[in-house]
């Protein structure tokens, strides 16, 4: 009998040490020919000529690692991570955004990479610590920058040829905004002067905080829609749609306003540098700083590449984060125009990857950069912007009604958070 329990405990011991083992090999995300395959999600597909040469030379350093993208639409992307973290099936490595990161980092969806930094001597030098800062909650650091975006006003030249205007320039303030779009908003040929997006980023944000308005409090416990001067901003935006200027938000949302301007239907539009792969095909196309309200000031993001917490590729993924983020891959991003990479050192070859276009009002005008609103609650007070002001920028409601109600929302989700 002690023989046959001595054997049955040394059955059950062995097997532990299989299963242990099993669990090894799972964490390093290795198969038995140490080939592994990781999935990098992200929602730009414009981006997706350069990640894939990014890939390529990515595979010639580390053959094993295949890498498979799945590519989601922004305005589904976040939805759909919420419901594959909750099934465990997130992407290994993917894109972050400085609204998200919080939120991500402290439901423990994401992984801190302060150890895997220290063990391979990863330098975060090499980038803005802005965009450092921006990735590391409770002094952890989550991601590693990718790029970094400010805004410009987009014009079409032969539009302003057409109508004899002088091209926008540094001396532009919101007066001659509105008094040139005026001159170039033409019904019978279908033009708009400018175009008046529900965009934050890209759109009122700029006029907000040009204005001297505010998104959310420095010490992030209350929103600023409320604020007089925010609310003065709002209505300026939506005075284009008003007055005729503007597409309606219904002929923005059936066409995309890039769309319009791409196809010289709209004149003017506030967008950032990642529309460079897509303008540069237009000649007729470029870029100028944005003009001045009663301050400079323009929007400033970045993206950074995380690594998800359910990953069985824990390894692999790291070695490709590390490389998404190497001088290699930033200057493929930066000659391609893609984006300006957050590398350091590597914005010039951006500059000289479309040299008809004033791309370098991008990378100047981060002097007076704001960074957009990173709390724990942005994601949802950027749903509720949607909700709410979409109203207001349909002119269902005054841009007043909308602001107050827009601020107990935002209010609300400050104060749970």
């Amino acid at each position: 009998m002690k023989k046959w329990l001595i054997m049955l405990v040394a059955i059950v011991l062995g097997l532990l040490g299989l299963a242990g083992c099993s669990s090894s090999d799972k964490s390093s995300g290795e198969s038995k020919d140490g080939k592994v395959e990781i999935t990098y999600g992200f929602w730009d597909k414009k981006q997706v000529p350069a990640i894939n040469e990014i890939i390529k030379k990515f595979n010639e350093k580390y053959p094993n690692i295949k890498v498979k993208t799945e590519i989601t639409p922004y305005g589904q992307y976040f939805q759909k991570l919420e419901t594959a973290a909750t099934g465990g099936a997130l992407p290994d490595v993917l894109w972050m955004n400085g609204a998200h990161v919080q939120q991500y980092a402290e439901g423990k969806v994401i992984i801190p990479l302060n150890d895997l930094v220290k063990k391979d001597d990863y330098s975060l030098d090499n980038y803005p610590k802005s965009l450092v800062d921006l990735y590391t909650v409770n002094d952890q650091v989550y991601g590693i920058p990718k790029d970094y975006d400010t805004i410009g006003l987009w014009y079409n030249k032969k539009i302003f040829d057409d109508a004899g205007v002088a091209y926008p320039d540094e001396s532009w303030d919101w007066n001659k905004l509105k008094e040139v779009a005026k001159k170039l908003t033409n019904k019978d040929k279908g033009i708009w002067g400018f175009a008046s997006t529900l965009m934050n980023q890209e759109g009122y944000y700029n006029f907000i905080w040009q204005n001297g308005g505010e998104i959310v409090s420095a010490d992030g416990k209350t929103a600023g829609f409320d604020k007089p001067e925010t609310i003065e901003a709002l209505k300026f935006d939506v005075s284009f749609i008003k007055e005729g200027l503007s597409p309606t938000q219904a002929q923005m949302t059936e066409t995309a306003a890039s769309e319009l301007f791409s196809s010289g239907k709209i004149a003017m539009m506030f967008d950032g540098p990642w529309m460079v792969p897509e303008y540069k095909k237009n000649p007729d196309i470029n870029v100028a700083v944005l003009p001045k309200g009663k301050q400079r000031a323009v929007s400033i993001h970045g993206l950074a590449n995380v690594i998800a917490a359910n990953t069985k590729h824990k390894d692999a993924a790291w070695k490709f984060v590390q490389f998404l983020g190497s001088k290699d891959a930033a200057e493929i991003f930066a000659k391609t125009g893609t984006v300006i990479p957050a590398y350091n050192g590597t914005q010039d070859a951006w500059l000289k990857s479309v040299p008809n276009m004033n791309l370098k009002v991008f990378i100047d005008s981060a002097e007076y950069s704001v960074p957009l609103p990173s709390v724990k609650a942005t994601g949802e007070i950027w749903q509720y912007e949607v909700d709410v002001l979409k109203k207001a920028w349909s002119l269902e409601v005054s841009v007043e009604d909308a602001a107050k109600e827009l601020n107990k929302m935002a209010n609300d989700a400050l104060a749970k958070n």
